[in-house]
């Protein structure tokens, strides 16, 4: 009886394996960068795959550390994204008024209807991830949160969001710096965009 099984198991392994093989289609492996068919010289076809370089971690802190941080940038990197399209959008909407006046006023506005949508949101993070937010909407917009606040709106403005910041032990001119020490952060958001993570 064990026998009838096993030869059955087999056959089904057999017949899904022909299958992808006859089909030679990739679906999409974690891990795995690129991958392609190739024919060689004798008629074999060769699956030829990339792999995504792997971290070791000798320490259980630092692989906790690059939990913690992949956890944030899966969090906040979404919200980063809508600031640049918001960040483009308002440029465009701004362009149209020609009073300092009726730009004000629109900002204004605009900022009213972002504190109701994402206070709720903000309210939920962590201080570090508001740290990774700060960074990754400077990275998007290539525009420190602080510069931001400060063209749009006024230095005052933006001098009293980085004083409430620094109270709650952050800081709105936080620059990203994807060669020195966000280099950890730039591989996860290249990971997330990617897909793997």
């Amino acid at each position: 009886m064990k026998l009838r099984y096993a030869i059955l198991l087999l056959l089904c392994l057999m017949v899904l394996d022909c299958g992808t093989i006859s089909a030679q289609c990739y679906q999409r492996v974690r891990g795995v960068r690129t991958a392609y068919w190739s024919v060689d010289s004798r008629g074999d076809s060769v699956l030829y795959v990339t792999l995504v370089p792997v971290n070791i971690y000798h320490r259980m802190r630092d692989l906790k550390n690059y939990q913690r941080m992949v956890r944030a940038v899966k969090k906040v990197y979404p919200l980063a994204v809508e600031a640049s399209k918001r960040m483009e959008n308002l440029d465009e909407e701004l362009a149209k008024y020609e009073k300092r006046k009726d730009r004000r006023a629109y900002t204004k506005a605009i900022e009213d209807a972002l504190k109701d949508e994402i206070s709720p949101m903000l309210w939920k993070m962590t201080r570090y991830e508001g740290k990774i937010l700060l960074k990754l909407i400077d990275r998007e917009t290539n525009h420190t949160v602080f510069g931001i606040i400060k063209d749009f709106r006024s230095g005052f403005t933006a001098g009293f969001y980085q004083a409430l910041a620094k109270l709650f032990g952050n800081n709105l001119k936080l620059e990203y710096d994807p060669d020195g020490e966000d280099e950890m952060l730039e591989e996860i958001v290249r990971y997330y965009k990617a897909g793997v993570l």
